[in-house]
């Protein structure tokens, strides 16, 4: 490993124990914290150890905090709030990170994303596609809440920026889209991507709460008619970045991949 983090002027580090939904391990937090922090401390400081220039850790908007309801988007520089062992190891390693820039100058810079979508997409996102798939009615009319989503090819060139840009070293970014959207105006992109009719029956979103309660899946109804949005004028102003694809551009893409597959 050091032959080859020698060659390298900036390291990208994406690798992670993602949040997992039905987590076995005795000890969730602990796991989460063996590879997400530890595992990253020691490949920042091998990197740290051969000179390599800039350091970029690909965290996660769980960080900032689970969600936005009643309250202004997240800023990149506001306190953290992360709740769960996955944003809670993911604020660990962020803090001996930045410690470690300070021992050795090496640059580090934090990218923090939202739920990152495009072709061969995964998990929830892969059920709400095969969900706007279906040629039948969906409850989802009147879903009024907002989220924010990057497509993987927007976050890929915001990667390439910060990884070139001096304006970036030793920063925190939230990276987005750039337009957030509703459960209910993303189904309607989705089903219009694949030349169906949006068919959304304006089912109160009440009754998503009552039911979520009942079949002890509040986490899900959080996730369908809940908020999360991110402020990215920071990269805007900083870095003079804006996202090189629409979401409605990224949206039909993974559809037109899925189909393809």
């Amino acid at each position: 490993m050091q032959e080859e983090l020698a060659s390298a002027d900036v390291v990208v580090h994406c690798a992670a124990r993602v949040h997992v939904m039905a987590d076995s391990a005795a000890d969730p937090l602990t796991e989460f914290r063996r590879v997400n922090v530890d595992g990253s401390l020691d490949l920042a400081r091998r990197a740290a150890e051969v000179g390599v220039r800039r350091f970029v850790f690909i965290s996660s908007v769980k960080v900032n905090g689970e969600h936005t309801d009643y309250r202004p988007p997240f800023e990149a520089d506001e306190p953290p709030g992360p709740e769960d062992p996955y944003g809670i190891s993911k604020r660990e390693a962020e803090d001996g990170l930045r410690a470690l820039a300070r021992e050795t100058g090496m640059e580090v810079v934090i990218v923090r994303p939202p739920l990152v979508y495009g072709p061969g997409v995964k998990g929830n996102f892969r059920s709400l596609l095969k969900l706007a798939r279906l040629p039948i009615p969906l409850p989802f009319g009147v879903i009024e809440n907002r989220r924010s989503l990057v497509y993987l090819e927007n976050l890929v060139d915001f990667i390439v920026c910060v990884a070139q840009h001096p304006q970036a070293a030793n920063e925190t970014f939230l990276v987005s889209d750039g337009k957030d959207m509703s459960t209910t105006q993303l189904l309607r992109v989705l089903r219009r991507s694949t030349g169906s009719a949006a068919m959304l029956l304006p089912v109160p979103v009440v009754c998503f709460w009552w039911a979520g309660a009942l079949l002890g899946k509040k986490p899900l109804v959080q996730r369908l008619c809940g908020s999360l949005q991110l402020d990215i004028s920071k990269a805007r102003q900083l870095l003079s970045w804006s996202p090189p694809f629409s979401v409605e551009e990224g949206l039909a893409n993974t559809v037109q991949a899925e189909h393809d597959s």
